[in-house]
């Protein structure tokens, strides 16, 4: 049962939630310029960068349920103590690691602790009104999206040449190279943020004793899920939008170092407007959208966006030809063919923004509260097996041609659409009965 916490305490709680996803995002994207070659330093190929980081989404897998039905079980304040500091010993693995399998434990141990994600949803959803619930899952996806905006920024600042040797002076017991020094930033980052939450962070609901929990594998969980009315298509629409945007998200570099000629730096300036874009969307529309259509709506809507603008990516170039030829090439890149890959984009940015918040919200209204992080658990579980599959499938239909990854992102954005509209509809005039099964009575 969740704790009624006073105004003032409940955003404090809400700001630390915030800060501890924020925190974790943004020592991930601390660590993309420099993960592939850090692999490369290795000896390892591509195939290698690939395993890595389907590694990661095995474990979260894994652990995002089982995380989700300790949390409901024991409470959500532990669950994210003990995540972050999981997190912590996965950053310091990763910059000390002496090998490849090293390396591939410290993704693993990573990927457990992102799990933690579902106990920060259901926290959310335990001191949020029904009502607020998908404005404030917005700004925790706001958090995801800052988190991308500065955390490469200040990775490519670590790995300067001359801040690496500073640090390499002023802390000689570590391996310092412009390799594991962003490695080493994201660990004392975690560090801090572990302390921050075990000061500030308050429990969210009231737990007890009570009988054994159930043992239900990952798998279990999701079938179970799928067969529960109000779950089974937002688990489904879950999966197929990870699987469509994992894969997008990996061959969106090669497509504009191909089709545009952009280098990383360009690339890296694009991923931050991907992040900016996410943030004004989750943080400032998504509340104004759901206070005045329902969540059902704007989850077909945002379904049907993501459709047009998946499909219009690789025509992007074109795009801005036909539409956007009156923009003056004030400089040599900044041509009608990138205003048209901005545009497009920024269509992306707000279908993937909204979708993400109101199927969240879904979950949350069609979960009990005694299930909430089983919840979170289950549909966050879906979208990481989906991440192990969506990059390997997109890389080999880009392969065969590189508009391929897109259209196949389109076909399964509208799949989740129908699967959506049909299933959220027809769930909400079945029968009454739990959302999910209670884990103190299913085997």
């Amino acid at each position: 049962m969740a704790i009624s916490l006073a105004e003032g305490k409940r955003r404090r709680a809400l700001a630390v939630v915030f800060a501890v996803v924020f925190v974790d995002l943004l020592g991930f994207g601390l660590v993309i310029p420099i993960l592939p070659y850090y692999v490369y330093s290795f000896g390892a190929n591509e195939f290698v960068i690939g395993l890595l980081a389907a590694s990661y989404s095995v474990t979260q897998f894994l652990f995002a349920p089982l995380l989700g039905n300790v949390s409901d079980r024991y409470g959500r304040r532990p669950v994210i103590l003990v995540s972050v500091g999981g997190t912590v010993l996965a950053w310091l693995a990763f910059g000390l690691a002496p090998s490849l399998l090293w390396l591939f434990g410290s993704r693993l141990l990573a990927g457990a602790a992102g799990g933690n994600l579902a106990a920060a949803q259901a926290y959310v959803a335990d001191v949020t009104e029904p009502a607020k619930r998908a404005q404030a899952l917005g700004l925790l996806g706001a958090a995801f999206g800052l988190g991308f905006v500065f955390g490469p920024a200040l990775g490519a600042v670590l790995s300067y040449p001359a801040v690496v040797a500073a640090a390499d002076a002023v802390i000689p017991v570590l391996p310092i190279t412009h390799y594991t020094l962003p490695a080493f930033g994201a660990a004392f980052l975690a560090a801090a943020n572990l302390a921050f939450a075990f000061v500030a962070l308050p429990e969210s609901r009231r737990v007890g004793p009570g009988g054994r929990s159930a043992r239900r594998t990952m798998v279990g969980q999701l079938l179970a899920a799928l067969r529960t009315p109000g779950l089974r298509g937002l688990v489904a629409a879950f999966f197929l939008l990870s699987l469509a945007f994992s894969g997008v998200q990996v061959m969106f570099i090669p497509f504009v170092a191909g089709q545009y000629g952009y280098g990383s730096s360009q690339a890296a300036v694009l991923l931050a407007y991907i992040g900016v874009l996410a943030v004004v969307v989750q943080g400032g529309i998504v509340g104004p959208l759901t206070r005045r259509y329902d969540e059902v709506t704007l989850t077909v809507a945002s379904a049907g966006v993501l459709v047009v603008a998946l499909a219009a990516v690789p025509f992007s170039p074109t795009v801005g030809d036909v539409f956007f030829a009156w923009v003056p090439a004030v400089t040599p890149w900044f041509t009608p063919a990138l205003v048209g890959l901005l545009a497009t984009l920024a269509l992306l940015s707000f279908g993937n923004g909204v979708l993400n918040v109101t199927l969240a919200a879904l979950v949350s209204g069609r979960a009990s509260a005694e299930t909430q992080g089983s919840a979170f658990g289950v549909t966050q579980g879906a979208g990481s097996l989906a991440r192990t599959v969506g990059p390997v499938l997109m890389g080999a239909l880009y392969v065969l041609g590189y508009a391929l990854p897109f259209l196949a992102g389109a076909a399964l954005m509208l799949l989740a659409l129908v699967i959506t509209a049909r299933f959220t509809r027809s769930d909400d005039a079945e029968a009454e009965e739990p959302p999910l099964p209670d884990p103190g009575h299913a085997r």
